[in-house]
């Protein structure tokens, strides 16, 4: 019961900190002047210091190496992790092409391992995969 307890609070924890982070960066509309640079570099330190969570080792893993890494972190249930495939692509579209590829491969990993570890299938999710297959087609 206590080890369930944990884990619990640990998802919970990682669902509110990604939450947090995403209405940063697409829900509010009164911070237009800081930039999307320094939004995710507050974005990375924030991640690092609440959980132990090293964006730039996750974003340089090939995708077996995310999958891995991703399960380390107790908190990361599927809902949490669509938040970060969610929060990726909305850092993503905002990047020069190079740097734009690589972040909605990596929420495109996100949301296919949500496919995976998840049991019940998502319209949402499908549009979501769909949408960023769209936009990886249109930077190349």
């Amino acid at each position: 019961m206590e080890k369930r307890d944990y884990l619990l609070r640990e998802i919970e924890k990682i669902g509110l900190l990604l939450r947090s982070i995403l209405n940063r960066i697409i829900g509010r509309e009164e911070n237009l002047a800081i930039t999307i640079e320094t939004q995710f570099g507050e974005t990375k330190d924030m991640l690092f210091n609440e959980i132990g969570f090293d964006f730039d080792k996750f974003i340089a893993l090939d995708q077996s190496a995310s999958k891995d890494y991703i399960h380390q972190f107790k908190g990361f249930n599927s809902v949490n992790l669509e938040l970060l495939a969610e929060y990726l692509y909305a850092i993503g579209v905002n990047l020069k092409p190079d740097q734009k590829q690589v972040f909605l491969k990596k929420a495109l990993e996100l949301y296919e391992l949500c496919n995976q570890t998840d049991k019940t299938f998502s319209f949402e999710r499908e549009a979501k995969i769909k949408e960023i297959e769209n936009d990886l087609l249109s930077t190349m």
